[in-house]
């Protein structure tokens, strides 16, 4: 796998969860560092809409201001945002999944407006793009795309939440079979005060499965509820939305009946890895703006940046986002190989591209997860550096503070997520689809060996690909001892599953923060070149080491006994160990770097 699909063939292309088992080379794995001129130009010109339309606007936004943030995602329209992955024949730019995903992290600073565009562009619109059939799309698309019609999707019901297919919405086909009568009721449907197209969730009689429906505004018997009022994003319509005897013309019917489980469920793999590009936009706007403020600050005749506890917290913020980073570009060049793929086999473009997505999942979970909740650490020490002014409401410090919470909550929660990372790798593995077994067996063989603690590492690369090594180990024997340990109960001891999901979330960000460090080092000429960028790879290890330990303790402490728990501890110490180095000053070399600029600069 190569980002080069023409050269796909050399050797076979990585499959999701496959990490765990694979040695990745730095090759494979595409870093920002590459963007090219014309996405460079995207992501500006995404960066000066939200200075322009956004920034000045945030009160007025929060306070609901009637018709202005419909009047934005209209003017997003307009220079073409909305289309970015719609083909050029609907309306779209036709981009790439990549470039995509650079536009929604530069609009990722947007606070509100993030939300609604994200909900417009992505499960308001995909649904129609990737299961309509051609005459669904023709009369939809277009418009969505220029932002004409404004779009929302309505899954989630006041009973079924995370279990969307739980769902009592109904839908009843009338007796010649022209119609569907919808009734029910869905909430917290973003968007969905000034939506014309709304993409509905019903059963119809008594299916298992959900269908799906697309609906438009002037359809009788559509109501919605007065908008919410939320914690954050406030500038955001959160409406409840009432189907009373609507009639929906059967042409309505997005894709066949009983399939709208599955199309949820591949718009939320999409949404997830959409909603970890949108954070990193959003954390680094936080570290900029609390540089910033350190910056100006004074206290005791000096800026607050000098001083060592701000330095550590300016360079744990950058250290985490510019991981999140790496890990978000690696899956999305991922998910753009596989897309090719499927296209070269002669696969239709919409389907491939869900295939595709759905391909890694895993990662998609991990990334939602790890994206979060990076977000929410960056804007809780951005708060901390502005100290009282951070808790003010004149600062946009703590609308990002407020704004940042949803996102552990959206696109199933993180708590969700860390169970379906380890469920869909362990699922993969049970269908054959990847060898677990194979090298879960090898660790545990290698715990009653003599340890080969092999020659000492050449370079900085060496070592750090060894931990990586070690820390797939811990997975592989965590999640092997806990297999077998449970068997078919496994899925009841989601404590232990969410200490193994956290080991492989950390290990999955490690290696692709690793492997970005090492391609940059080829494309500059050597460690030499990229001394700033090691010291954020070795402090992200240290942080990352210490929370696989920890996970793993917790899991091994939960299950195991006797030789096996004295085994498996001494396997946990010696997978998670590091040659000790200087982390202060590793940090404050991050850190005096992005003081010195003014900002994320990394």
């Amino acid at each position: 796998m190569t980002n080069n699909p023409d050269k796909m063939d050399e050797q076979k292309a990585i499959t999701g969860g496959e990490f765990l088992i694979r040695d990745v080379k730095p090759e494979e794995v595409f870093i920002p560092d590459e963007w090219t001129e014309e996405q460079k130009m995207m992501e500006q010109m995404c960066i000066d809409f939200v200075n322009q339309e956004i920034v000045p606007h945030l009160d007025r936004i929060d306070s609901m201001e009637d018709g202005l943030m419909e009047s934005i995602v209209t003017k997003a329209g307009a220079q073409g945002l909305l289309g970015i992955s719609v083909p050029e024949e609907l309306g779209g730019m036709g981009m790439d999944f990549k470039t995509s995903m650079l536009v929604t992290e530069a609009l990722g600073q947007g606070h509100s407006f993030s939300v609604a565009y994200g909900a417009h562009t992505g499960i308001g619109t995909l649904p129609i793009l990737y299961y309509g059939n051609e005459e669904q799309k023709a009369k939809y698309i277009p418009k969505l795309a220029s932002g004409e019609w404004k779009a929302c999707y309505c899954l989630t019901e006041p009973s079924s939440g995370s279990d969307a297919n739980s769902a009592k919405t109904k839908a009843v086909l009338s007796d010649d079979g022209k119609h569907y009568t919808i009734n029910g009721q869905k909430m917290w449907i973003t968007n969905a005060g000034f939506a014309d197209v709304f993409t509905v969730f019903a059963k119809i009689g008594d299916d298992e499965n959900l269908s799906a429906f697309i609906l438009t505004k002037e359809m009788e018997g559509i109501i919605l509820n007065a908008e919410e009022k939320k914690m954050g994003i406030k500038g955001s319509s959160t409406r409840q939305v009432f189907f009373n005897n609507v009639q929906v013309p059967a042409g309505n019917l997005l894709s066949t009946r009983g399939n709208g489980f599955k199309i949820a469920v591949n718009i939320l793999n999409i949404g997830r890895i959409k909603l970890a590009g949108g954070v990193l936009g959003g954390s680094k706007g936080v570290i900029d703006e609390a540089i910033n403020y350190s910056n100006e600050r004074n206290q005791f005749g000096r800026p607050i940046s000098k001083y060592g506890m701000i330095k550590e917290k300016i360079a744990k913020m950058a250290v985490k986002s510019f991981a999140l980073e790496s890990a978000v570009y690696r899956a999305t060049q991922n998910i753009d190989d596989a897309i090719a793929s499927l296209e070269k086999g002669g696969m239709e473009k919409g389907v491939a591209t869900l295939k595709g997505i759905a391909s890694f999942a895993p990662e998609c979970a991990i990334l939602k997860v790890f994206g979060s909740e990076v977000l929410d650490y960056t804007v809780d020490e951005g708060v901390q550096i502005f100290g009282g002014m951070g808790y003010s409401a004149e600062t946009r410090m703590e609308k990002s503070y407020r704004d940042a919470r949803i996102n552990r909550i959206f696109e199933g929660t993180n708590e969700i997520n860390r169970m379906l990372t380890v469920d869909m790798i362990l699922k993969k593995a049970m269908k054959g689809e990847l060898d677990l077994m194979g090298p879960a067996m090898a660790v545990a063989g290698e715990l009653t060996s003599i340890p080969d603690f092999g020659s000492a590492p050449e370079t900085v690369f060496d070592e750090y690909r060894a931990y990586v090594k070690n820390f797939k180990k811990t997975v592989l024997m965590m999640a092997g001892s806990a297999a077998q340990k449970f068997t078919m109960s496994l899925a009841k001891e989601q404590e232990i599953l969410g200490n193994i999901a956290d080991m492989t979330i950390q290990t999955y960000v490690a290696e692709s923060l690793l492997l970005r460090v090492e391609k940059l080092a080829g494309r500059k000429g050597g460690e030499s070149a990229v001394e700033l960028e090691i010291s954020l790879m070795k402090s992200f290890f240290f942080d990352a080491a210490e929370e696989i330990s920890t996970a793993g303790k917790s899991a091994l402490w939960s299950f195991a006994e006797g030789d096996e728990m004295r085994m498996m501890q001494m396997g946990l110490k010696r997978f998670t160990k590091m040659t000790p180095f200087n982390i202060k000053e590793e940090r404050r070399k991050v850190a005096e770097k992005a003081i010195a600029e003014n900002k994320y600069c990394f």
